[in-house]
């Protein structure tokens, strides 16, 4: 029964890397073909396909705000 628990949490903690994943490939600067290619890698191998990405995959934007508004600390 505990280890039904573990393998359902570890599967949990996949998904929500493998979302983390996807939206930061999608939010990243590349060419929408990069990004199918980068999606469907991680769609389809879940865990190497994570791994891989945070090896070798594109990161999310980092541009600060766009209003001086918001950029006040």
């Amino acid at each position: 029964m505990q280890t039904e628990y573990f393998w359902i949490a570890l599967a949990a903690i996949l998904l929500l890397l493998d979302l983390w994943a996807m939206n930061s490939v999608l939010r990243s600067d590349k060419s929408s073909g990069t990004k199918a290619g980068w999606t469907a890698l991680i769609f389809l191998l879940p865990l190497l396909g994570v791994v891989i990405w945070g090896v070798a995959g594109p990161r999310g934007v980092t541009k600060g705000p766009s209003s001086p508004e918001h950029s006040k600390g």
